[in-house]
């Protein structure tokens, strides 16, 4: 393996092994705790400008393949892992997590104590860092990582969304048959706007009966209600997407005059956040995130505990709640996960409830879309 070289804006400085893309690459350092599925994790368009640490220390071991991609590429700027397995054993897979990570660009980070990193970025949060196959320099690197934008001055939507509209097709996947399932038949049509969707989402509001036309993140509010008043699709999928909302002025614009018109609408992750934002109320930033499979999150409406999948480094202010009712909580930390706004047809959720990878114990959700544009 080639050697590669680590620089932490905190000042830590690592040497590590390269499996993956070699280069000169700066971004966002997080850790997930998933403890599988890491072919999903790093195709999932959200990490776009992130590092990933993964806390699970096997990676590699099942190999990669095409039905378990959650977007066309991938789009995170590398990973890092304790242990990396080259030579894989699973009957689905198709290459190997190295030549994967080659393929697209992606940089793979090996023999590095992630135990150590997820404890450091839970002390001092997430941060920015560079990682070069190229230079050893630690005062070299530390001014290329000082030289580079932050992952707060980059819209990475440009990068992720599609480019032009097309129609979903395809319905949840079936593990028995290892298919993915027809479209059923439709009862609503809705438009997605894509600032980075995930694949299995766009799975279940197909599932659940929605004819889902996915749109780009530039589609303007005219089109968008002028095709509502026709009555050519019956609500409005907000997706999750990558960095920070804020930055997405054009976006919430958008948003806010969907809100004006009473459009139904659902939002996930990022679509949560910027629904927050486009009602008057600005997201922060939490310390190190969520990232895992494993977030216990109380649903306000049942009283059920539910365990979610989460990716996201923004949260929406408790102050919403002057506007909004909170239907799901985080037993971690107490942020607000889910929301209900007042007097509007608009709901949200800040988990990931089509859960891939990870539990399916808010899938229900998408159900509930559907039900609120009867």
């Amino acid at each position: 393996m080639t050697p590669i070289y680590i620089y932490l804006e905190n000042g830590l400085y690592l040497s590590a092994k390269s499996f993956g893309a070699n280069g000169t690459v700066t971004g966002e350092i997080v850790f997930n705790t998933s403890m599988s599925g890491y072919q999903e994790i790093i195709s999932d368009p959200s990490y776009a400008g992130q590092f990933i640490t993964f806390t699970m220390p096997e990676i590699g071991n099942v190999g990669v393949n095409a039905q378990d991609m959650e977007s066309s590429s991938a789009f995170t700027k590398g990973i890092l892992v304790r242990s990396y397995q080259e030579r894989y054993s699973n009957f689905r897979a198709e290459e190997s997590l190295s030549d994967f990570l080659k393929k697209h660009g992606v940089m793979g980070i090996s023999d590095i104590d992630t135990r150590y990193l997820t404890k450091t970025l839970r002390k001092e949060g997430a941060m920015m860092m560079i990682a070069s196959t190229e230079v050893s320099d630690k005062d070299e690197l530390a001014k290329l990582l000082k030289q580079s934008k932050r992952i707060e001055e980059i819209n990475y939507i440009k990068e992720v969304s599609t480019k032009e509209a097309y129609i979903h097709q395809n319905g949840v996947y079936d593990s028995t048959n290892f298919v993915y399932q027809n479209s059923p038949e439709t009862k609503k049509r809705i438009m997605a706007l894509d600032f980075g969707v995930k694949k299995n989402i766009l799975n279940e509001l197909t599932q659940v009966g929605l004819e889902v036309n996915v749109m780009p993140s530039t589609t303007g509010a005219e089109e968008i209600i002028g095709a509502y008043d026709k009555k050519e699709i019956d609500g409005v999928f907000l997706s999750n997407g990558p960095g920070d909302p804020l930055v997405l002025d054009e976006e919430v614009e958008t948003i806010k005059k969907l809100i004006e018109h009473k459009i139904p609408m659902f939002g996930i992750c990022l679509g949560h956040q910027l629904l927050s934002i486009a009602h008057g109320f600005d997201t922060y930033k939490l310390k190190f995130g969520h990232h895992g499979g494993n977030h216990p999150v109380k649903s306000e409406q049942s009283g059920l505990v539910e365990i979610t999948a989460q990716n996201h480094n923004y949260n929406v202010p408790k102050e919403i709640t002057s506007i909004a009712k909170v239907t799901h909580k985080n037993l971690f930390d107490n942020t607000i996960e889910g929301l209900k706004y007042n007097d509007e047809p608009i709901f949200s959720v800040q988990h990931h409830p089509e859960s891939s990878p990870g539990p399916h114990e808010s899938r229900y959700i998408f159900k509930q879309f559907l039900d609120s544009m009867n």
